[in-house]
């Protein structure tokens, strides 16, 4: 399944933000943590739009996201 570069960046920054939650005091980490969920809910949001306009499985949709998400970021 070939997926939008768009909804790989989307997962790419969420998972970029969630790293960076080990390296932070407790003040930074909490409003990292809010850009992290939020990151998160829009990547949720943006896979649902896209199984529901292609017809495809949500959940084979997150896989595949997941399994291209774990690619080298490409620096396009």
């Amino acid at each position: 399944m070939d997926l939008p570069e768009e909804l790989i960046r989307m997962q790419h920054d969420a998972d970029d933000k969630g790293r960076t939650l080990e390296h932070l005091d407790d003040v930074e980490r909490q409003a990292q943590r809010e850009a992290w969920f939020e990151a998160a809910a829009k990547v949720e949001a943006a896979v649902t739009a896209y199984a529901q306009e292609q017809g495809l499985n949500r959940h084979d949709v997150e896989k595949t996201l997941r399994q291209a998400a774990r690619r080298p970021h490409s620096q396009s």
